[in-house]
């Protein structure tokens, strides 16, 4: 749980302000009816509909503070958001000075029935595409450093048997130790805990397996990696829609699929297929994420539709989810994933680290939004023989 304070100016004194009500009887009711028209940028909705405004206190002065509960990390609006309700507060006669507690609170979601959540993982985020080369491992390596950024505990997984990249992307090395000698602790950089065959093989080790040994092997990672209290534990899916994406999907507890694809034509085809596919398993699509939407000529400025234009937006109203946002065709990002310091972390007042934050806080809106997850709720319940 991330908490962070908000302490606005006053607002001018009775003295100053005829209107103004006595502070000592100022109503808790004006407070609140005026807080509760604050509407929260991320969800379009009131944040007194949602009751996540909690713990009114007025003092003999005026003062006021309470506590405004997030279900999703948005580190980098709190000052914004506490300034708008301060601001709410300050207009109520006779308020002073207003203190406003950020809480974020991420809880786990519903998956596909059936299916328990991971200890340790409160959600799972899936990235997927229906093929290779259209950016799917950045965007996850940046869509889990700017969830992290915003606040949450994150983990990533490779989920590229074949193909494993994550290690240079976070620029990470070295063998996962065990301290039990049953689990592996996952490695960690730029605040994210990672996992991936490439940290358990040597670079140059080709994975000449079957489909049954692979997802073997990602089974394993998944269940006997020690993640440590994640909020979101981000899966770089491999391309694809053959039996390991099939077996994961059906055996890993998802909390929903972020979809990456290209404005190419051949892309949206094979990515198509990835969508039908988590459908046909129940998994939720959060939305769909368009990479490579445009490239800008870094010596004359010059805008070019490279791979084509609007292709991932018309797919998302095809499909009936949400368009997350559309990222460059950059150099920039290339080079900053090679060199193990991906966008976010390399540059993080960038364009694109901005675009890839407003895409994770939407990701995250949406699991916030998402049926709770209740199951720990249940007792165990064991039915034994008479003897």
């Amino acid at each position: 749980m991330a908490t962070s304070n908000f302490h606005g100016a006053s607002a001018p004194s009775a003295a100053d302000d005829a209107s103004a009500l006595p502070q000592s009887g100022l109503a808790s009711e004006a407070v609140l009816d005026a807080l509760a028209s604050v509407m929260d940028p991320n969800t379009g909705k009131r944040y007194a509909s949602g009751k996540a405004i909690s713990g009114l206190q007025i003092s003999a002065t005026g003062d006021v503070a309470f506590t405004l509960e997030l279900g999703y990390p948005a580190a980098s609006q709190h000052t914004a958001i506490g300034e708008a309700l301060a601001t709410a507060a300050r207009g109520v006669p006779g308020v002073g000075q207003v203190s406003v507690q950020i809480v974020t609170k991420i809880i786990g979601h519903a998956v596909q029935r059936g299916l328990p959540l991971l200890p340790g993982v409160r959600n799972v985020i899936a990235v997927a595409s229906g093929k290779g080369g259209v950016g799917k491992s950045t965007t996850a390596v940046n869509l889990a450093l700017a969830l992290a950024q915003e606040g949450a505990r994150v983990g990533l997984l490779d989920a590229d048997i074949y193909g494993p990249s994550l290690p240079m992307m976070l620029g990470i090395s070295g063998r996962p130790e065990s301290l039990d000698g049953q689990t592996m602790e996952p490695l960690q950089n730029h605040g994210v805990q990672a996992m991936s065959i490439g940290l358990l093989v040597n670079d140059d080790q080709a994975m000449i397996w079957r489909g049954p040994m692979a997802t073997q092997a990602l089974d394993q990672m998944l269940h006997q990696t020690n993640w440590r209290d994640l909020d979101y534990l981000v899966v770089d899916m491999p391309p694809g829609t053959g039996d390991i994406q099939l077996s994961l999907a059906q055996r890993v507890p998802i909390t929903g699929a972020v979809i990456i694809t290209t404005p190419q034509d051949i892309a949206l085809l094979d990515v198509k297929r990835a969508v039908a596919m988590f459908q046909k398993v129940s998994v939720p699509i959060l939305g769909v994420v368009e990479n490579m939407a445009v490239h800008v000529c870094s010596h004359c400025g010059h805008v070019e539709h490279i791979f084509g234009a609007g292709g991932g937006k018309k797919m998302a109203q095809e499909y009936g989810v949400e368009y997350l946002g559309a990222l460059p065709l950059d150099i920039r990002i290339r080079e900053q994933a090679d060199g193990g310091q991906p966008t976010v972390a390399a540059d993080p007042h960038s364009e694109a680290a901005e675009i890839y934050r407003d895409i994770a806080r939407r990701v995250a809106v949406h699991i916030a939004q998402k049926a709770k997850d209740f199951s720990a709720k249940f007792p165990n319940i064991v039915v034994s023989k008479d003897t």
